[in-house]
């Protein structure tokens, strides 16, 4: 795998990153999850993507069960985490609503038992998980810069966040944004026409892409006749599978996504680099775009 540079860092992404959300939904072992994460290495993928939340709080303390028992891992790979959505849950209780916080103290908070839960004395990468309607920006900001200094984190990014979000959010840090988590498949494509993937390169802010392959659309859900047809002929001229396109797809694009992928699947996991190997033109490209949203570009 290649390696993407963040462009206000001396911090490194593969060029495809492991996100865990699922992992507990495959009831996993220590051993079964590791084979997760040394299938990912194997290949060069050595940027793993975590959520507080995720797996209702049970994924990062999955996965770093791994790093307890391997410590030697760590230094493999660059741990991704976010933080600021409450959700209700049994670990919980006193809990009425699901809710955001982006206070300073809920931050260091989470930060602090996203550390304890993954064994690591520090994230590479934190994000703000979702826009917080009540977000103190001046407060939230030198909370990030405070994580920053005090070594808890090397970087901080925001997930879901428009444009005017991360700038307010920028605006009152000294540190910099380094990235920008959004939704973005074939299914899924405004941030291709609403100015977002445009105003991430202005201000350098790397775009990672969550559900790259649509929440498995390409292969559970009956797919039209024409985006159909066309990816079982890049499929079959190519060698390749359909996932691997749909990842090609966004690699193409000149903001540099970088996606996050969440299978369980421990063969289509060994088989992600597979996407190197796919090919595809501007016409094709435009081909994909406009069979999957049903109608051509303007």
């Amino acid at each position: 795998m290649k390696r993407i540079k963040t462009l206000h860092s001396d911090l490194t992404f593969s060029e495809l990153a492991y996100g865990v959300w699922r992992l507990v939904e495959s009831k996993p072992t220590t051993s079964s999850t590791e084979a997760k994460i040394q299938a990912c290495l194997d290949q060069g993928i050595t940027t793993f993507d975590h959520a507080d939340i995720y797996g209702d709080y049970q994924c990062e303390q999955l996965f770093g069960d791994v790093l307890k028992a391997n410590p030697s891992l760590r230094g493999q790979m660059e741990l991704i985490s976010k933080c600021g959505i409450a959700l209700i849950s049994d670990h919980y209780p006193e809990r009425r609503v699901k809710y955001y916080d982006t206070s300073r103290e809920y931050l260091f908070q989470q930060v602090k038992q996203s550390l304890k839960n993954l064994h690591t004395d520090y994230l590479d990468t934190l994000l703000i998980h979702r826009p917080d309607p009540l977000m103190d920006a001046e407060e939230t900001g030198e909370a990030l810069d405070d994580l920053i200094k005090e070594g808890l984190v090397r970087t901080v990014g925001v997930s879901n966040f428009s444009v005017w979000q991360w700038k307010l959010l920028q605006s009152k840090m000294t540190n910099r944004l380094i990235t920008n988590q959004i939704e973005i498949n074939l299914f899924e494509q405004s941030s291709l026409w609403d100015g977002t993937l445009e105003a991430m390169q202005l201000d350098q802010l790397l775009p990672m892409a969550w559900s790259p392959l649509a929440g498995g659309q390409l292969f559970n859900q009956p797919l039209n006749s024409e985006l159909e047809g066309l990816l079982n002929r890049i499929e079959q001229s190519q060698q390749c599978q359909r996932e691997h396109i749909a990842l090609a797809w966004l690699r193409v694009h000149p903001a540099n996504i970088l996606p996050v992928v969440g299978t369980n699947n421990l063969d289509r996991i060994k088989a992600l680099h597979q996407v190197n190997h796919v090919e595809l033109d501007r016409e094709t490209w435009f081909e994909l775009l406009t069979a999957a949203k049903g109608s051509e570009v303007p």
